[in-house]
């Protein structure tokens, strides 16, 4: 085996072997947020990687399905629920256990990236490498929120969103699987309040969560964990739910949806459409009917 290799070169080796068989996809993408973190989504039903290390960690979900891999001297298997984990340098295969296949998301984070998230979740400097003790675990809700985290990222419609999820992601698994212990709060209402203003002005903007959290003066963690304490929202929820309300204003004065949904910040009105009704019960068309008749 040679030395570590990126996942894309990884699929490439097999591929050049035994190329996709009908029914197999693998997209990659990467997220921009994060300097160009790589992400896959696949699903295999005959595909088996070879033997081989990655420079980075390995930390996904199971979609559907079954994978079955080697590493650290046993064989695992993960199905929907589970989350994954490969350390740098861990020696990995994979493949499915049967014929129905699996359906899987991938996520490729630095070292570094890794000890900056467990960093922001402790309060301190960590110079040690995190380390998951088990490979793999059964985590339901923590696999929908990573599911969710890496949907938004592929989706790339909603910076924002995806920003916060993938961070809370990570956070958890770093929590209650490699025994970080976080770091504890108070009530945060000065720097919550700031945050809280500059979004309520700011919130047509693509705002970032690095942005938000220097400004509050917390980390990014602490920040999504206090915001929501205080205010019972997610920085990104809150962001979402004052451009609904704004877009309320230009829909009474009889503004066209689609006009208002880019000068509120939505990427279009598909997506004003979707935040508004969750909200308010209606599509912003009827809403803008009933105030202007």
């Amino acid at each position: 085996m040679d030395g570590p290799i990126s996942q894309a070169q990884a699929l490439e080796q097999t591929l050049d072997q035994m190329p996709l068989a009908a029914g197999e996809t693998a997209r990659f993408f990467a997220a921009g947020r994060f300097d160009g973190l790589e992400c896959l989504r696949a699903t295999f039903v005959s595909h088996a990687y070879t033997p081989h290390t990655h420079d980075t960690y390995v930390i996904g979900n199971i979609d559907a399905g079954c994978e079955a891999w080697n590493t650290r001297g046993r064989r695992h298997y993960a199905g929907p629920g589970d989350l994954v984990f490969n350390h740098p340098l861990d020696v990995h295969d994979g493949e499915p256990l049967d014929r129905r296949g699996y359906s899987y998301r991938m996520t490729y984070p630095s070292l570094d990236f890794v000890r900056l998230v467990a960093g922001a979740v402790s309060g301190r400097i960590v110079d040690e490498t995190p380390f998951f003790p088990e490979p793999v675990v059964h985590d339901p809700e923590g696999s929908r929120l990573f599911a969710a985290a890496h949907a938004a990222i592929e989706a790339n419609v909603d910076g924002l969103a995806g920003e916060e999820l993938l961070l809370r992601a990570y956070g958890r698994a770093l929590v209650l699987h490699a025994r970080i212990d976080p770091i504890p709060f108070g009530r945060e209402a000065g720097p919550v309040a700031r945050v809280r203003a500059l979004i309520d002005e700011h919130f047509a903007e693509d705002l970032r969560l690095d942005r938000l959290a220097a400004h509050a003066g917390l980390s990014t963690h602490h920040l999504i964990r206090a915001f929501r304490r205080e205010i019972g929202l997610t920085p990104h929820a809150y962001v979402v739910d004052v451009r609904v309300r704004r877009a309320q204003d230009r829909l009474r004065r009889g503004e066209a949806p689609a006009a208002v949904a880019g000068e509120v910040g939505f990427a279009d009105q598909a997506h004003l459409s979707r935040a508004f009704k969750a909200r308010i019960g209606v599509a912003p068309g009827a809403y803008r009917r009933a105030m202007v008749a």
